[in-house]
C-alpha cells in the first residue's frame, strides 16, 4: 500500500473529513519511482473508474510533473467531504488501495474553492 503523508502536518487529511463542507477539491500528489509510473497509472485508472461511479463524485484529472519529475498529481472535485470520505472508506476502494506498491508516497489534502 502507498505510504500516506500529510501535506500540512497541522491539518491531516483525516481530520479534514470531520468538517462537513462542499464542494471540495482533493489534490493528491504522488511521488512515484520512474520505473513504476506505468504500473501506478494502471492501478490509478482502476481506482478512478470506481470513484467516478460513487455518489458525490464530480470530476478528476491526473497531472504529470514536468522536466523529468517523478511527481504525479490527481485533482478531484467532490460535492462534499462526506461523499469523498464514504468513497475512500468503502471496502472495494480499500482493496484497490492495498494493491499500490509501498515505495509510492501519497500527499493528499482537501481544499475548498474561494473567490479571488
Amino acid at each position: 500500500m502507498a505510504k500516506l503523508q500529510s501535506l500540512d502536518p497541522h491539518t491531516p487529511m483525516f481530520r479534514q473529513f470531520q468538517e462537513r463542507t462542499g464542494p471540495i477539491v482533493l489534490a493528491n500528489t504522488f511521488a512515484v519511482p520512474r520505473e513504476r509510473t506505468e504500473e501506478f497509472l494502471a492501478l490509478f485508472r482502476r481506482q478512478a473508474e470506481f470513484m467516478k461511479a460513487q455518489p458525490g463524485f464530480v470530476s478528476l484529472r491526473m497531472h504529470r510533473g514536468t522536466a523529468g519529475s517523478r511527481l504525479l498529481m490527481n485533482v478531484a472535485v467532490w460535492e462534499s467531504t462526506e461523499a469523498l470520505a464514504t468513497a475512500l472508506g468503502s471496502p472495494e476502494f480499500q482493496r484497490m488501495a492495498a494493491d499500490f506498491p509501498d515505495d509510492i508516497v501519497s500527499y493528499p489534502h482537501v481544499f475548498e474553492p474561494i473567490e479571488v
